[in-house]
């Protein structure tokens, strides 16, 4: 299993690819390493933040797709009814869109740092964008 570290807003995570479970997933992100961005919150889904990838196509399907990933479970949803993104559960969550629930691949879970999840979410939610940075570990 793969290790990275995840800088979230003025935290940092350790995480693992879920190679197993999400192999094509995995080999697509990783291919973009390391990848910055930016978190916004959630419109409809719940305790989660994302990134907006707009009509990024990354050439993927669903694989071991959820509409409820735990705390620290990113999804990728690879688009179609909407747009492609990145979603960070951290709370409860319930993958939606204005168009309806929604599911995409689990493909990170992070491994360390799980004490600052909820107050990344309220930093995002009160503050706005934080930025999100990938890196190999």
């Amino acid at each position: 299993m793969s290790k990275l570290v995840i800088h979230a807003g003025s935290f940092r995570f350790d995480a693992v690819f879920e190679e197993e479970a999400a192999p094509k997933t995995c080999a697509v992100f990783k291919e973009h390493l390391p990848y910055s961005g930016q978190i916004v919150h959630v419109r409809w889904s719940g305790e989660g933040v994302w990134i907006p990838l707009g009509d990024t196509d990354f050439g993927l399907d669903y694989e071991n797709h959820t509409s409820h990933p735990a705390p620290g479970h990113f999804i990728l949803y690879p688009g179609g009814i909407s747009e492609t993104e990145i979603l960070f559960a951290y709370g409860g969550v319930d993958f939606s869109s204005k168009m309806g629930q929604l599911a995409g691949n689990h493909f990170i879970s992070i491994t360390s740092g799980h004490e600052n999840l909820m107050e990344l979410g309220n930093t995002v939610l009160w503050k706005g964008a934080q930025p999100i940075r990938f890196e190999p570990a």
